[in-house]
């Protein structure tokens, strides 16, 4: 059975998401980053963590990519053209969407005080509401590859519940509605009802 370390309000919820999805067993370890039992097995203390009998796979990303290849499902095979554009998806969001909502974190919260330039929060909501008009542009519907649901669905949905939470512009319908369906899924559903009270 897989074990996921991490909470379900971080990137934890990614792989937890996908979990669901593949109707497979698995045992949620609610823990924050640095615990001690996360950093026992990551160095950088950082979440999720997934174990996979005497394996430990880190980042989010790496380890739905492997979770998909390996149950064969969530994602198209390697070596052909859908593959690669669905990775091209993934790795768009990842660098335009994810990577814009961590810099304003950190800037909002995560660093140090005296290490914070609160003005880049600013010009990473001008970023993000550009770079998702241009995502919006590729979203084939219902999913991001038209008819067959991947792993950059669960991104990028994740993406756009954090955005919504950290107060950034979501002003597309187009992706409102997106967003709407994948929330409403019954997998995404159960992820979420493993929020502690």
């Amino acid at each position: 059975m897989y074990k996921v370390y991490g909470r379900v309000r971080s990137r934890a919820a990614r792989v937890l998401w996908l979990l669901e999805e593949l109707g497979v067993p698995y045992e949620h370890i609610d823990v924050g980053p640095h615990d001690p039992q996360v950093v026992a097995l990551n160095g950088s203390g950082k979440v999720p963590v997934l174990v996979d009998g005497e394996h430990m796979i880190t980042d989010s990303s790496a380890i739905m990519t492997y979770l998909a290849d390996k149950h064969g499902d969530f994602t198209y095979p390697a070596g052909t053209i859908e593959r690669a554009k669905q990775d091209a998806l993934f790795h768009t969001v990842l660098d335009e969407i994810d990577a814009v909502l961590w810099v304003a974190a950190r800037h909002g919260f995560i660093l140090p005080e005296d290490k914070r330039v609160p003005a880049v929060i600013d010009c990473t909501k001008w970023e993000f509401e550009r770079n998702l008009a241009r995502l919006e542009a590729r979203l084939e519907g219902p999913f991001l590859q038209g008819e067959k649901m991947t792993i950059a669905d669960i991104l990028l949905t994740h993406c756009l519940n954090w955005a919504n939470g950290a107060g950034f512009p979501v002003t597309s319908r187009k992706i409102k509605d997106y967003a709407k369906e994948m929330r409403a899924r019954p997998a995404s559903q159960r992820m979420g009802a493993l929020t502690p009270a």
